[in-house]
């Protein structure tokens, strides 16, 4: 964890660590940094195959209809 991380529900800037979570004394709000970090990651978006997709790639979508 890093030395400090501002409330993610009132943005003070006043959190200390308790053990493994954060703490606001302001709002009284408790955290795990980890989650939050885990929570704002950009997605990863994967193919049938399993293959990352990124900006600029061309899929085919395929959907078979019943006659």
């Amino acid at each position: 964890m890093s030395d400090h991380h501002n409330c993610p529900n009132c943005k003070s800037a006043f959190a200390y660590p308790t053990g493994t979570s954060w703490m606001c004394p302001e709002c009284g709000h408790e955290w795990n940094q980890d989650e939050v970090d885990a929570e704002n990651a950009p997605a990863v978006v994967k193919d049938a195959n399993g293959n990352v997709l990124k900006d600029g790639d061309d899929v085919v979508m395929v959907k078979d209809l019943a006659v």
